[in-house]
């Protein structure tokens, strides 16, 4: 029994540092880390390829072509008028609905096509950065006023998505660039794709007279400034701690 005593001194003894002795820190790779951490948010980081409110325009949008196609909307511009386009006189008269319901009109395979590659792309990234509702509402409002603008300059039918499509690329890049210091986007070349679809369809706009270029600008104008004023969903999440800061690798990727 002494000798148990005695051996469990010694072992109180050692778990106990000596009074003045400073204790071991058990360091970790964490610890050891010197990278730089970049206080920006990274802007792509668990983004969604299956955007629900994206890919549902997209339907709609396709939908509407096969009724189109099917019920001869497209072959004179009585028929396209009738099918829901946008027409100043008839915008007078008290039809307003059609400011919405153009929006899902296209004028051809390839105005459908040109229209949904980039509605992917920037839907994705409008959807990301606010949410499914606030970018329903931005391409809404971006198409109305986008037919409004055309309506005020040219009296013929026009149709498309274009308008509110150009809406949520002046909302991606107003916010970029006003939270440029808050938020990181790794791979800047999907800019290049964006820039040779507005070419194509300011090219379909002078081309085609069923495509207004002037819906286009309004479109962008009323994007622009719902994205320079409204705050991303990203920024309250991590503000929140739920949203990962971007380390110094990481935003040096091009």
């Amino acid at each position: 029994d002494e000798a148990e005593a005695e051996a469990d001194a010694f072992a109180d003894a050692d778990a106990v540092p000596p009074q003045g002795a400073r204790p071991v820190l058990d360091l970790t790779a964490d610890m050891l880390d010197d990278t730089p951490v970049d206080p920006r948010v990274e802007f792509e980081r668990g983004m969604s390829y299956l955007a629900p409110a994206t890919l549902a325009i997209m339907g709609l949008c396709a939908g509407a072509f096969g009724w189109q196609l099917a019920s001869g909307a497209l072959e004179s511009d009585e028929a396209v008028i009738a099918s829901g386009a946008m027409v100043t006189e008839r915008l007078l008269r008290g039809e307003a609905w059609r400011l919405v319901s153009a929006m899902f009109l296209h004028g051809g395979l390839e105005h459908l096509l040109g229209n949904m590659v980039a509605l992917y792309i920037l839907g994705l990234g409008c959807e990301h950065a606010f949410g499914s509702l606030p970018m329903l509402g931005i391409y809404a409002l971006a198409g109305i006023v986008g037919g409004l603008a055309s309506a005020a300059v040219l009296p013929a039918p026009t149709l498309g998505a274009s308008g509110a499509i150009f809406g949520l690329m002046g909302c991606v890049v107003a916010m970029l660039a006003r939270r440029r210091r808050q938020l990181h986007v790794r791979d800047g070349r999907i800019g290049i794709v964006l820039a040779v679809w507005a070419v194509f369809q300011l090219a379909m706009g002078f081309l085609s007279p069923r495509v207004a270029n002037m819906a286009h600008l309004g479109g962008l104008l009323a994007g622009a400034a719902l994205g320079w004023w409204l705050e991303p969903r990203l920024l309250r999440e991590a503000a929140g701690g739920t949203q990962p800061r971007t380390s110094a690798s990481t935003s040096s990727e091009t």
